[in-house]
């Protein structure tokens, strides 16, 4: 064969084999499974709403049937009220007084305002009682008083097997006076009752109930009078037993102490969000959930803004935090809502 055929040839050969390898190429990237697209990772998001809320802190946030309520915080504000079905909000009855530093709770369809305070800083005075506002009917009640020695601010509050329970707290705003006491009022009968003191005082915390019994988590003791309102935070965890009438302390405190927390209960575990600290000037974004059957603490996702003197909403798998401080102290007060998708 003359020398140019075969050049021909070998040349023909290599066009031949580089088609059939792109042809295979071709073929494999159709076969291939598609490259899956980068995904960020879970997190608190920023909900786009219809109207905005009133900027506040030192409120309270709480899920009713369909909807959320803002209540409370400095100065007199009104209720807002979040409509989850529309992402909407829509404002109602300002209360008769101004109140705030408080822990909201639930009876029979309407929103208690426990333990609260009244008042500027730094000596705010506790509310002779409480207040409570009905949804129904967008109105607000005179509820019952603590007795007149056992009065104070900043308290956490429960309600468990039809008894009101009310936790710890502050005397005088936050000057002096914080205190380890722990009350009981029949819901039934109207009473009160003293109960054993927890091991240790705080205030600005807020309290739940799990597995029959009551946990006292975060907070601290505000002193005004010696200039550390912000620096005595209680990092152990407090536990009362409802069946035994005693108190304990978790061997795992808080993994991040902090104080002006919101605190909610799903699914068996414990879930502290947010707070303030002198740890940082800014407002915590961390969010912490405590199982009680190992006994651990994990972290679940932050808040996108850190947040404190809020409350946390369950609603439809996902949680919900509006308003509070974005920084330690007053300001700036948001007007924010976040969500989370839990797993």
């Amino acid at each position: 064969m003359p020398t140019t055929t075969r050049r021909c040839a070998i040349l023909s050969s290599l066009v031949c084999l580089t088609a059939s390898a792109d042809a295979l190429a071709d073929a494999s990237a159709l076969l291939a499974p598609p490259a899956m697209p980068s995904v960020a990772p879970p997190g608190w998001t920023t909900v786009e709403t219809v109207g905005k809320p009133h900027a506040r802190h030192e409120a309270a946030f709480v899920g009713l049937a369909e909807k959320a309520y803002l209540l409370g915080g400095r100065r007199l504000q009104p209720v807002d009220i979040y409509d989850h079905a529309t992402k909407s909000w829509s404002h109602g009855a300002a209360p008769p007084v101004e109140v705030h530093h408080f822990q909201p709770v639930v009876w029979q369809k309407k929103i208690w305002l426990v333990g609260a305070m009244t008042g500027p800083f730094p000596h705010e005075s506790a509310l002779d009682h409480i207040p409570i506002y009905d949804p129904a009917t967008d109105a607000w009640s005179r509820g019952p008083g603590l007795p007149v020695d056992r009065r104070r601010g900043g308290a956490g509050a429960v309600i468990d097997n039809g008894k009101l329970y009310v936790i710890c707290g502050i005397i005088n705003g936050h000057w002096d006076g914080h205190v380890a006491w722990l009350d009981v009022l029949d819901l039934k009968t109207g009473k009160w009752a003293r109960l054993p003191d927890a091991p240790r005082a705080r205030d600005h915390f807020q309290a739940a109930v799990l597995g029959g019994r009551l946990y006292a988590v975060g907070g601290r003791r505000s002193s005004g009078a010696t200039k550390e309102v912000f620096h005595l935070l209680v990092p152990e965890v407090d536990v009362f037993d409802f069946k035994t009438g005693r108190w304990a302390t978790l061997a795992g405190p808080l993994p991040t102490p902090r104080a002006g927390i919101a605190t909610i209960v799903i699914d068996g575990r414990l879930i502290i969000a947010g707070g303030e600290s002198m740890a940082q000037p800014t407002a915590h974004g961390e969010v912490d959930r405590f199982n009680p059957v190992t006994g651990r603490w994990d972290a679940l996702p932050p808040l996108a803004r850190g947040r404190h003197g809020s409350g946390l909403v369950w609603h439809r798998g996902a949680l919900y935090i509006a308003s509070g401080s974005g920084n330690r102290g007053g300001s700036p007060e948001l007007d924010t809502l976040e969500r989370l998708v839990l797993p």
